[in-house]
């Protein structure tokens, strides 16, 4: 954003009402500009900014409070705080040790000659059953575009199921011309 001054008289009624236009700020940005206020990474420009926005906001000054609080006590004593508490929710007849629950261990089993020939069988015979459909499926289509085209122009059962037949069959027919 620019915050540059106009030195036009006209230019500054502008600004100033550009400024007061201005949309909403986004809640996300104003946490981060308060994260970078309190981790000081912010320019002197940005520093002044939401130095200005903490002044005239209660709950931007307690939350900024609060996250000097937290960042000032020492870690040690907050993970201990928190592992007491875990403790105390587990309740009194678990003991601090805990006991050790074992898991089952899956075994995978490593690629034997019978497992290849078991995946490669499978392959084989997809494309064999991929192959021999469409070999049927065209010579179904050819004998049928054949027969029709002599029995009569007007077939469309032939154009059904294989449209490129008439259509070859119209160009080479040109061609012989």
């Amino acid at each position: 954003m620019h915050n540059d001054r106009p030195a036009e008289p006209s230019d500054q009624a502008l600004w100033r009402y550009c400024r007061a236009v201005d949309a909403v700020p986004d809640e996300e940005a104003v946490f981060l500009d308060l994260a970078g206020f309190v981790d000081g990474r912010l320019d002197a420009d940005e520093h002044e900014r939401v130095a200005a926005l903490l002044g005239s906001d209660p709950d931007a000054r307690a939350d900024v409070a609060a996250a000097k609080a937290l960042a000032a006590a020492p870690a040690v004593a907050a993970v201990g705080r928190i592992v007491d508490r875990a403790i105390a929710l587990a309740g009194p007849e678990e003991t601090p040790h805990g006991r050790l629950v074992p898991f089952v261990r899956v075994r995978r089993p490593r690629p034997s000659l019978y497992g290849v020939a078991r995946w490669g069988s499978l392959a084989a015979a997809i494309l064999v059953a991929s192959w021999l459909g469409f070999a049927l499926g065209s010579d179904t289509s050819l004998m049928l575009d054949h027969t029709g085209a002599q029995a009569s122009e007007d077939n469309f059962l032939g154009d059904l199921l294989d449209p490129a037949g008439s259509l070859l069959t119209n160009i080479s027919n040109g061609l012989e011309s």
